[in-house]
């Protein structure tokens, strides 16, 4: 997803705005990066902080730093709308209906007469828990504001990421159908606790499920993390043991990643022809 550093002046106000919304390397594009991901930590941290009892005032001061916040990724929303070749596309990308997603609970507060304790009813408190996955953007290729990282380092960090979003999704659902009934469950400190507990099988029981719902949510987790783990375990697994292969596509079979040395496909035997120095 890099850009050059160098931005044409022939651009138009379009292009410019995709540019600077993809680009990792200029000052802007590294500004942009880094403010998006401090504001997505801020974002889903006004969430959990919300769930524990706090003064009415500093409740109201995370209304305002949601709203603020939410109208920024808005605007960040409408910009890559506006600047993508096909919109349409755009539209439907994974990514940008987790960004509308993300956000429509608070603006659904702001246009429609509802207060804002409503947040904390039923299906917005849960869809509120989706923007965790806005941070899935971050790790969509190699490159970042910081510099690029090699594959096995992009594998794992996506590896990370894949296990704190399950975590993190599990224990906001299990939070928002068990806070109101589950003495046990009164923050999201405690649906954390219990969903980790959970899906490593040590399972305390001092905190168990009180609602046919968080049974299901429980279940659904562990599942999940069956389905979802190995998976992306497998992929960092196999990214780390080809990192001495090189990248070249039998001509005849097709079999990618040989080793440096090779001159036949191990799979066919048809001659392959890499690029060596004779130096080395």
């Amino acid at each position: 997803m890099g850009r050059d550093a160098s931005v044409p002046s022939e651009r138009n106000l379009r292009e410019l705005v995709q540019f600077y919304l993809l680009d990792h390397r200029t000052t802007l594009g590294k500004v942009i990066d880094i403010v998006l991901l401090g504001l997505n930590l801020l974002f889903v941290g006004v969430f959990v902080v919300e769930t524990y009892p706090i003064a009415a005032d500093l409740r109201g001061l995370l209304w305002d730093l949601e709203v603020g916040i939410a109208f920024i990724f808005a605007v960040e929303y409408i910009s890559r709308l506006y600047g993508a070749p096909d919109r349409k596309a755009e539209f439907f990308n994974g990514y940008t209906m987790v960004d509308l997603i993300a956000i429509l609970p608070t603006l659904a507060v702001l246009v429609f007469p509802l207060s804002i304790s409503a947040l904390q009813i039923g299906f917005l408190r849960v869809v509120r828990i989706i923007r965790v996955l806005r941070f899935y953007r971050f790790t969509e290729d190699a490159e970042f504001f910081f510099g690029t990282v090699t594959d096995n380092t992009l594998r794992a960090g996506q590896f990370l990421l894949t296990i704190l979003v399950l975590l993190f999704m599990s224990a906001g659902v299990f939070y928002s159908v068990e806070q109101a009934v589950n003495p046990d469950v009164t923050t999201f400190g405690d649906a954390f606790y219990y969903t980790v507990i959970t899906l490593s099988t040590t399972g305390f029981g001092d905190i168990i499920p009180v609602t046919t719902a968080g049974r299901w949510v429980t279940v659904g987790a562990i599942l999940a993390a069956i389905v979802v783990i190995p998976r992306q375990a497998s992929k960092f697994v196999k990214e780390w043991t080809s990192k001495e292969k090189v990248n070249v596509t039998c001509p005849q079979c097709g079999l990618e990643y040989h080793d440096p040395d090779a001159s036949h496909c191990k799979a066919c035997g048809h001659v392959i022809y890499q690029e060596s120095d004779s130096r080395e």
